[in-house]
C-alpha cells in the first residue's frame, strides 16, 4: 500500500486539530506551518475533509478549521477514503467490482483479503489516539514483531 502526501497532510493536520484546546479554530495557516504542509494543497485538502463531514469552517477574525465530530468517532480509514477514496482499488475500481478470467480470479480475493487487512488497522485508530500518541492494544501489537519493521 502506498499512502499518499494528501493522507499523510490530512491526518497530521487533524492531529493538530485535535491536540489543541478543541474550541478555537485554527488557521489553515497555522496549521500548515506546525505541520509544514503548503498552504494551497493544504487548501484542497480541508475542502475534502469539509465535503465528508470530517471538519468545519468558521469564517472571519478568529476563523478557521475545527474536527466536526469527535476526534474519538473519526478513524484513519474515514480520513482516507475523504481524501484519496476506497482503501483499496484495483484500475479505479472496488474489489469486488473487478472481473477476471478463471485463470486470475485469485487475484480478487487477494485484494478483499489485503482490504479488510488494512480496515483492521485504519478502521479502529482515531485520530484521538493518535493525537495522544498512543495506539489500539491490536495495532500496537502489529508493531511489536520485529519484522514488521524490516524492509522487504
Amino acid at each position: 500500500m502506498r499512502v499518499s502526501a494528501k493522507a499523510d497532510y490530512a491526518l497530521r493536520a487533524l492531529i493538530e486539530m485535535a491536540s489543541s484546546d478543541g474550541a478555537a479554530p485554527i488557521s489553515a495557516e497555522e496549521l500548515g506551518r506546525r505541520q509544514d504542509i503548503p498552504h494551497g494543497f493544504l487548501q484542497a485538502i480541508l475542502a475534502d475533509l469539509r465535503k465528508a463531514g470530517v471538519v468545519v469552517s468558521q469564517r472571519g477574525q478568529s476563523g478557521g478549521w475545527r474536527l466536526a465530530r469527535d476526534p474519538g468517532e473519526v478513524s484513519v480509514a474515514d480520513v482516507i477514503r475523504a481524501v484519496d477514496g476506497p482503501l483499496v482499488s484495483v484500475y479505479g475500481l472496488r474489489p469486488e467490482a473487478v472481473e477476471y478470467n478463471p485463470s486470475a480470479q485469485v487475484l480478487q480475493h487477494v485484494w478483499i483479503a489485503a482490504r479488510h487487512s488494512l480496515r483492521d488497522v485504519f478502521e479502529v485508530v482515531s485520530i484521538r489516539d493518535l493525537a495522544a500518541g498512543t495506539l489500539p492494544d491490536s495495532v500496537a501489537a502489529r508493531t511489536a514483531d520485529e519484522d514488521a519493521w524490516q524492509p522487504h
